[in-house]
């Protein structure tokens, strides 16, 4: 069971428009999420996005210059949108929102909120094998 910390993503979802948050591990667990989400809701965001990071990733690395480190991303369907953020080490930020919003006001406010709790805060450390 995850503890309520839905605080951290609160300032997020105070933005018009904005539907779920959920900070997620890079191995696609959902670490934080927003009050209104529920756990079924922020299994499927944390594990969608995880892959969406990992194909970034990719794509950095093949197309980019330096790190290959994505630093976020925005996805635009019809009656939404999807912005994914880095929070730190091992970290993502994910944000649904609705068709009408802004994009530039949910993003300013994901990277406020990011530095707000700091990175350090939001680091997920990386999970030991199990030996199989």
């Amino acid at each position: 069971m995850m503890q309520d910390q839905s605080w951290m993503v609160a300032d997020v979802t105070s933005v018009r428009g904005v539907r779920h948050a959920v900070v997620l591990s890079s191995d696609g667990l959902p670490v934080v999420r927003s009050r209104d989400t529920d756990a079924e809701t922020a299994d499927r965001l944390a594990a969608a996005c995880s892959g969406l990071q990992s194909l970034g990733r990719s794509l950095a690395q093949e197309f980019g210059r330096g790190s290959g480190t994505v630093h976020q991303q925005m996805v635009e369907w019809d009656g939404g949108f999807l912005f994914v953020r880095s929070a730190g080490t091992g970290s993502h930020l994910a944000v649904v929102t609705e068709a009408v919003v802004d994009p530039a006001l949910v993003a300013q406010q994901m990277q406020a909120q990011i530095l707000k709790i700091g990175e350090r805060a939001l680091s997920t450390p990386a999970r030991q094998g199990t030996g199989a």
